[in-house]
Order: structure tokens, then C-alpha cells, then sequence
């Protein structure tokens, strides 16, 4: 099957403005005034749906006295009675931009559909905050669920990690370091989301896909310029998950991954590696999209439709944990 038409439609308009000075692309603007088109861009692509029953602004503590924005979303009060099984969610953005506001749509959309809660976390960007702190702050997030989410109502017992885009390569190597650091709350389930995972851009889908198809090549080497602190970090998994020695013991994966997207190869290499470690792992490709179609309910269907498939997905596996029904 060919682009979506939707999605093709997006594509042309998005060439055009590109071709009339309209639009400016990543690599031409600092990266404040890339996060400000970003967030300005994002309502216009996704469906936000109405305010959930319990909303809340956090600040989480992270390492050396810092501290980031969260948001919680839960389809009603959470209780320390009955606590509510989570989703501890990164926003994608090449970890240079996205943040809270832009993910907000998606974010509650996932809550709803799991009746289950979300934690949004802002983690710090890029290039104010260079790997791997990005990776340090989901990790103190996991952390901070498992030392207070019992007060906040929320269940360290039944977790889940997700993202999307540079997101799901942080949910990716969380999942790692949970396995790794049995004293952080385990998650019952990765959910990646176009997620990067190799050191090196050199697919043939990165190719093939690199240009034209809205995630450009020269944006993502942007985007890895500005966070990256040299070349040896590529080769670390925390950036690149599928660099990692050994993926044995990790939380069960569900990888949703769009059939045109310069990252689908690397995407299918991560389930492969998975499932030969042992792993279950859900993987689904949804034919005609692009990378960023989960945030694009105003323009395609199927961003709602794969958003329900997690919210099943994440519903199923808190269902699986022991003390269901509480919530």
C-alpha cells in the first residue's frame, strides 16, 4: 500500500510551505524557536480530548537538586485505598524539543483509553542539558513512583514505560535499566513508539525514508548534534538501545512502528533482538503512515486507532498483575 492520502496531502502542504518560506525547517532555527513552532504546530495535528476527571501539575525530584515539570492524568481521583496502575510516559522531539503542552492531547487520549493513570514528564532538552541527563531524569521519574507514587495513589506494582519517537528510545533504555536496578519499580510493559535504537543512521529504511516524509535526515542529525556530547556516545544504550550487550529479562515490548519512517528498520531489529532474548513482543506496523502519525488524530484515523491499540494493550497487561480489580 502507498502514503495514506491524508497523510500524502500533509506531506505536499508541508513541501509547499517549506518551498515558500512559510515554513522553516529545524535545522535552520535555534533550538527555542524550534520548541515554539513545535508546540504551535502540535493542536493542529492532534485530537485533544476534554479534560480528564483528575489532572494535576507536579514537579518531580531529580539528581544534584534539580527538579522537572510533570503532569498527571487519571480517569478519576487516585486513591491510596486503590490505587491506580501507571504509565510513566517521555515525549518524543529528538530530545531537543516537545515537551508537556504538545504531548498533552496524546497523553490524556491514553489515560482514557486505558483507564489507567499517565504521568507526562518534561525531561530536560537538549542542547541546555546533553545526554545522557535526559535518560538520568526517566530514571529518577521511575524512582520517584515507586518512593512516592503510594502517597499520589498510583501503583509502583503495576507500571508501564512508553513513548514516543526520542521517547520510546528513552522508554527503551529504562526498561534496560529497571531490569538492570531491581530496587526501581519493574514495568509490566515497554510501549515504543517509532522509537530510535541504533548508533548509526545507515538503514536501508533511513534511505529510503530520510527524505520527504516529514522526519528528515539533516533534522535528525540536528537533533543528535545538539544532544549528543561526541561521537563515543553513540555507542552507549542509553542513547542507542539496540547497542545494549544483552536484552534478556526485560519488560515485554509493543512496538508500533509506521510503515514509512526512516526508523522502521531499526525498529524491526529491536523486536528481532527482543524476541531472540526471550521477550515477548507486540509488534505492529500500520500501513501508509509516518513517523509522528500517533499525534495526528485531526488528520488521519488511524492515529486514534493506534492509540486505543495501547490503551488495550496497557489495560491487558495491568489486568495480568496481581491485585487487579482494586482500581
Amino acid at each position: 500500500m502507498g502514503l495514506h492520502p491524508d497523510i500524502a496531502a500533509l506531506l505536499d502542504m508541508i513541501q509547499l510551505g517549506t518551498e515558500s518560506g512559510a515554513r522553516i525547517p529545524f535545522p535552520q532555527l535555534t533550538p527555542e524557536q524550534a520548541r515554539a513552532d513545535f508546540d504551535a504546530s502540535s493542536p493542529l495535528l492532534d485530537v485533544d480530548p476534554p479534560p480528564l476527571p483528575h489532572e494535576r501539575q507536579l514537579s518531580l525530584p531529580m539528581r544534584g537538586g534539580a527538579a522537572i515539570a510533570a503532569r498527571l492524568y487519571a480517569p478519576r481521583t487516585p486513591d491510596c485505598a486503590e490505587p491506580l496502575p501507571v504509565l510513566l510516559y517521555m515525549h518524543g522531539g529528538g530530545f531537543v524539543v516537545g515537551s508537556l503542552e504538545s504531548h498533552q492531547p496524546l497523553c490524556r487520549g491514553l489515560a482514557s483509553d486505558s483507564n489507567a493513570a499517565v504521568l507526562s514528564i518534561g525531561y530536560r532538552l537538549a542542547p541546555e542539558h546533553r545526554f545522557p541527563t535526559a535518560f538520568e531524569d526517566c530514571v529518577d521519574a521511575l524512582a520517584w513512583i515507586g518512593r512516592e507514587g503510594p502517597a499520589a495513589g498510583l501503583d509502583p506494582r503495576r507500571i508501564a514505560v512508553g513513548g514516543d519517537s526520542a521517547g520510546g528510545t528513552l522508554a527503551a533504555a529504562l526498561a534496560i535499566a529497571a531490569r538492570d536496578d531491581r530496587t526501581l519499580p519493574q514495568p509490566l510493559l515497554q510501549v515504543l513508539a517509532y522509537p530510535g535504537l541504533s548508533p548509526q543512521q545507515i538503514t536501508e529504511s533511513y534511505a529510503k525514508y530520510g527524505s520527504g516524509f516529514l522526519l528528515e535526515r539533516e533534522t535528525v542529525d540536528w537533533f543528535f548534534n545538539h544532544y549528543l556530547r561526541n561521537d563515543g556516545d553513540r555507542m552507549d544504550w542509553r542513547f542507542a538501545p539496540l547497542a545494549a550487550p544483552d536484552l534478556a529479562g526485560v519488560a515485554p515490548a509493543m512496538l508500533l512502528l509506521p510503515e514509512f519512517d526512516p526508523l522502521v528498520a531499526e525498529g524491526r531489529d529491536y523486536a528481532a533482538r527482543l524476541l531472540a532474548a526471550g521477550v515477548q513482543v507486540d509488534l505492529k506496523i500500520y500501513p501508509g503512515m509516518i513517523h509522528e502519525f500517533l499525534r495526528m488524530g485531526n488528520v488521519v484515523p488511524d492515529a486514534l486507532q493506534a492509540r486505543g491499540d495501547i490503551g488495550a494493550r496497557l489495560a491487558h497487561a495491568f489486568a495480568q498483575q496481581t491485585g487487579v480489580g482494586r482500581s
